[in-house]
């Protein structure tokens, strides 16, 4: 914070990269709240702290990536009430829901209050399904030669050949 309380709202904005009027409005409608100062009436300023930065920023990148703002509302919300650590997270979203990533096991779904969402790495199953592809091949070998030893065997005793 370079040696201040908190960063005033004209400096969020150049930094995070929005309108001084989204900032208010966002302020008001308590998407970000500034958790330094909040307004206290007339001509006081709002006073942001660097985990507010962060909520904007994520905010604003959403809102440039499709995401209605109704949307957007209800992810932040959710991570503001779960408590979740969004360090290490990784936000994403496919134009229709908003998903938290912490791992590539772990991906919730925001807009559905943290419900889980199912996937599966290929990597992974492309080499159980060669592995398992060649114990088939292995055993279909062995059985193969089963049957020929179980074929030739009563030709060697007919033959006299033990």
């Amino acid at each position: 914070m370079s040696g201040t309380a908190g960063y005033r709202g004209p400096q969020v904005c150049n930094i995070v990269g929005i309108s001084y009027r989204q900032l208010d409005y966002w302020a008001r409608t308590r998407l970000v709240s500034p958790s330094v100062q909040p307004a206290q009436g007339s001509g006081s300023q709002r006073l942001y702290a660097f985990e507010d930065l962060v909520n904007l920023k994520l905010i604003k990148n959403l809102l440039d990536a499709g995401i209605s703002l109704q949307k957007v509302r209800e992810a932040i919300e959710y991570l503001d009430e779960s408590g979740e650590d969004m360090a290490g997270m990784t936000i994403a979203s496919d134009g229709h829901s908003v998903y938290a990533c912490r791992s590539a096991e772990e991906v919730f779904d925001l807009l559905r209050k943290g419900q889980g969402v199912f996937s599966i790495a290929v990597d992974p199953v492309m080499k159980e399904l060669k592995g398992s592809i060649s114990k088939f091949e292995m055993r279909e070998e062995e059985s193969k030669s089963a049957a020929m030893v179980a074929l030739v065997e009563p030709i060697r005793k007919v033959q006299g050949r033990d």
